[in-house]
């Protein structure tokens, strides 16, 4: 028997008045009590770095949590954060002394980018640390052509291993610090592979550019045609699933980006653009125009590559797994909002630096142009 939606409907409706009763009076039956979720056992968290972008989002959520929270850092970024907290100095490159004979229940590592020095640091500790928590990146697959790929797509590999060169072999380097750190611990590693991280604290600009160039209002240059899909992730909702995850004591390998269904640039873009006030007019150009017109996706077109080819799967990675292990996410318009009330606190110099991917307003006004008279 084949049952739609509206018979499922209906029978949907039919039990909850046969779960009353015959002429049972609903007012008087008795409240169930619904029990709130017990605190988290309180964790002792070790975070490698932790004064940057991500790092700060974690510990906030951890200490919001009633975690105890440890920093091993250099002292270098932004070092009067967080004066409550344990601080230890050291070098990931050798100096790592302050970190022997000390135990924690996780580490979390957002700041290993050469395996030599993940292996050192997941070596030393493994012995009286439980679980690894290491950030990583989607930039460890080899190609971003199949849609939907999940966790099990190849990686990048390197030609000559013995390599250091992040800036050349950046995803590569990341697939190998994965690797380093399971092979110190193994069955006790997260990796999580995040995309676009966004939202509050960000200074590089990558999303930025949009939610500052739509409340200036006017026409604003938009990427292709919409309908490419995009992903991305605020920081702080990293940061939080980062927490869940130690206090999960989950494992394994997991894309951390969202949303939680696919959306595309124009869905993003107009509900931004929604949340601000609805200042600006979008005008969509296409792909092939804009490449004619030196317009770059990612760095002209911040979120945005135009999936062909190579890049056909782009914005479709699977995050099945980082949601069954509790990721969840905010509204754009939310992180776009936020972004901008972070920016108004920052001093000018670091505004406008954060403010300096995207496109010129120059730039912008020239392609426009010549789009309308094409």
């Amino acid at each position: 028997m084949t049952l739609d939606r509206r018979d499922f409907l209906l029978g949907s409706l039919a039990a909850g008045v046969a779960a009353c009763g015959p002429g049972s009076d609903r007012s008087t039956a008795p409240t169930p009590v619904v029990k709130a979720p017990p605190p988290p056992a309180r964790k002792s968290i070790l975070v490698l770095g932790g004064t940057g972008f991500l790092g700060p989002h974690v510990v906030t959520a951890a200490l919001a949590r009633g975690h105890t929270v440890t920093l091993f850092n250099r002292g270098k970024t932004h070092p009067g954060l967080f004066p409550e907290v344990e601080k230890l100095h050291g070098d990931r490159d050798g100096h790592l002394e302050a970190l022997a004979g000390r135990r924690w229940d996780a580490v979390v590592d957002p700041s290993g980018y050469v395996p030599r020095l993940v292996k050192a640091s997941a070596e030393l500790v493994a012995p009286s640390v439980g679980h690894y928590v290491f950030i990583s990146t989607i930039s460890v697959y080899d190609k971003f052509d199949v849609v939907g790929a999940d966790e099990s797509a190849p990686v990048a590999t390197l030609d000559d291993p013995a390599s250091e060169d992040v800036r050349a072999h950046y995803g590569a380097l990341k697939a190998l610090c994965e690797k380093a750190a399971e092979a110190a611990m193994p069955g006790r590693v997260a990796n999580l592979r995040p995309g676009l991280i966004i939202g509050p604290g960000d200074p590089t600009g990558r999303f930025t550019h949009w939610p500052t160039r739509l409340t200036e209002g006017g026409e604003v240059l938009a990427p292709g045609d919409g309908a490419t899909p995009v992903q991305y992730i605020d920081g702080r909702d990293l940061g939080a699933w980062v927490v869940r995850v130690i206090e999960d004591r989950a494992v394994g390998t997991m894309n951390a980006l969202g949303p939680e269904r696919r959306v595309t640039m124009k869905q993003v873009l107009d509900a931004c653009n929604h949340g601000l006030g609805d200042k600006a007019q979008l005008s969509w150009v296409d792909a092939a125009f804009l490449e004619a017109q030196s317009v770059s996706g990612w760095s002209d077109m911040p979120m945005w590559i135009d999936n062909q080819g190579e890049f056909a799967g782009f914005g479709t990675l699977s995050n099945a797994r980082a949601v069954q292990a509790g990721l969840s996410f905010r509204p754009i318009a939310d992180t776009a909002r936020d972004t901008l009330a972070w920016l108004a606190t920052l001093p000018e110099d670091e505004r406008a630096k954060a403010r300096s991917s995207g496109i010129k307003p120059d730039k912008e006004a020239a392609v426009l142009a010549a789009w309308q008279a094409r």
